[in-house]
């Protein structure tokens, strides 16, 4: 199973994109892993909120195959463990799913167009973070739940 995850707009900070880039590494010990930047929308601040959602909408779901499942970063979604979700993860790979996408939306969230494709939603927490700071903390749970399932240490230490 290949795991990508798709997130409008690129990282600015150049301490995040390094942290990143070290989890993305550290999940690639464990399973084919993905980080896809999709460009923001150009000339957003003329378009409405609803506008931006569908440009957006329609680049997410250009990047999705027809096997695909899409799982969506959303404040509504479920939230889950870091234990739970290593559970979670290891159920989707033993179904013999091809590719899971998880999206990390843009600032207004997902068009109704994606949230019709979608067959998950997750939540990581009841706060709200900067899109840049979701993906930093997305990568290390990702890599928290591989931990777990191996049973090494990195989960309490």
């Amino acid at each position: 199973m290949t795991i990508k995850l798709l997130a409008i707009g690129k990282t600015d900070s150049k301490e995040l994109q390094a942290m990143i880039a070290t989890y993305e590494n550290r999940l690639r010990h464990y399973i084919k892993f993905e980080l896809e930047i999709i460009p923001n929308v150009k000339n957003s601040k003329n378009l409405s909120e609803k506008r931006q959602k569908e440009k957006e909408g329609k680049q997410i779901l250009k990047k999705l195959t027809a096997t695909d499942v899409l799982i969506l970063l959303d404040e509504k979604g479920k939230q889950y463990s870091s234990v739970i979700f290593s559970e979670y993860l290891q159920k989707k790979m033993n179904s013999g799913i091809k590719q899971l996408v998880f999206v990390i939306g843009g600032p207004y969230g997902f068009s109704e167009e994606v949230y019709q494709k979608a067959q998950g939603k997750i939540s990581l927490s009841s706060m709200t973070f900067s899109h840049q700071m979701v993906r930093l903390f997305f990568v290390e749970q990702l890599y928290r739940a591989f931990t777990i399932l191996k049973n090494e240490p990195y989960h309490h230490g």
